[in-house]
């Protein structure tokens, strides 16, 4: 048997986007940890389970790491169960992974929404939860939906945020700011020849790319945080390849970041990308495109 400490209490989801409805599970199960000297977890997948079984392929709002750094710095989880969900977990009945989970990660006591589907044929919900939990001497939780401006916060309506470029609207429903983490790649160094030298990012194959566009962002580089602004797009201008990029120039930093891993807080949309007639006239945009990103920085 395990000790009390190594007993869980742990919130069940794929938790895309960490938004403010997961945020009340999160809070719920450090509340029933502090209370019942449980350890504090979440139970996630490395797949949206749906590009896995359904019809429709999913663009997640963020990456397995921005998922897991995300519930690490805003709440305190740092006991992450990520499992694999591959065919094996698509075909495991809902009571049978309950089971494996009280058996095999001493879970107690599950926190889950209301909406909560899992198992074989999303079959399982919350209300079986519960019956079964309670026929096991086990505890569960169902929150209810968080609302925003009246809509409930979803995964699926702040993917449409995103793509229709409202970062302000989007990162209310997710409780934070939108967030790309990437090491910073080599590029074409085309921005040191107009006096703006950026770094480069992709975005991962499965992660949604918010709408093309040039954004006030945030810079996280180790200890140190930085202004900046952001062009997400193909670049037109100066790139025919189509290939997506985050590039960003940060405001007062001439070191050089290749291979090193950056988080990027988007944080307003400035305006969306375009081609221009020549780098010329690009040069002057990107010099409009700073001062707007840092008059909004100054205003908030």
């Amino acid at each position: 048997m395990s000790n009390t400490l190594n007993k869980r209490v742990a919130a069940l989801g794929f938790f895309d986007g960490v938004h403010s409805g997961h945020a009340a599970l999160m809070h719920k199960v450090l509340e029933i940890s502090k209370n019942s000297n449980l350890t504090p977890s979440i139970v996630t997948f490395d797949t949206q389970p749906q590009n896995i079984v359904g019809l429709n392929f999913i663009a997640l709002i963020n990456s397995i790491e921005d998922r897991i750094g995300l519930v690490e710095r805003s709440f305190g989880i740092n006991d992450i169960i990520c499992l694999p969900f591959d065919i094996i977990m698509a075909t495991t009945a809902w009571s049978d992974f309950i089971d494996r989970l009280v058996i095999e990660c001493d879970i107690r006591h599950f926190v889950v929404g209301r909406n909560f589907r899992f198992g074989k044929g999303a079959t399982g919900n919350s209300k079986l939860l519960v019956e079964k939990c309670r026929d096991n001497a086990l505890g569960c939780d169902v929150i209810e939906d968080v609302l925003y401006d009246g809509i409930a916060c979803s995964s699926t309506y702040i993917r449409e945020l995103l793509l229709a470029g409202n970062i302000e609207l989007a990162n209310a429903f997710l409780g934070h700011k939108h967030v790309l983490t990437d090491v910073v790649r080599s590029g074409q160094r085309i921005g040191r020849t107009i006096d703006a030298p950026t770094i480069n990012m992709h975005f991962a194959k499965d992660v949604l790319v918010p709408s093309f566009g040039v954004y006030a962002t945030k810079v996280y580089i180790d200890e140190n945080i930085y202004n900046g602004v952001t062009n997400v797009g193909i670049r037109p201008t100066v790139d025919k390849s189509g290939l997506i990029t985050a590039e960003t120039f940060i405001f007062d930093f001439n070191e050089t970041l290749y291979d090193c891993k950056v988080r990027l807080e988007f944080h307003s949309f400035l305006r969306p990308e375009i081609k221009f007639k020549n780098t010329d006239d690009l040069k002057e945009q990107i010099k409009m495109d700073c001062l707007n990103a840092k008059n909004y920085f100054c205003d908030v």
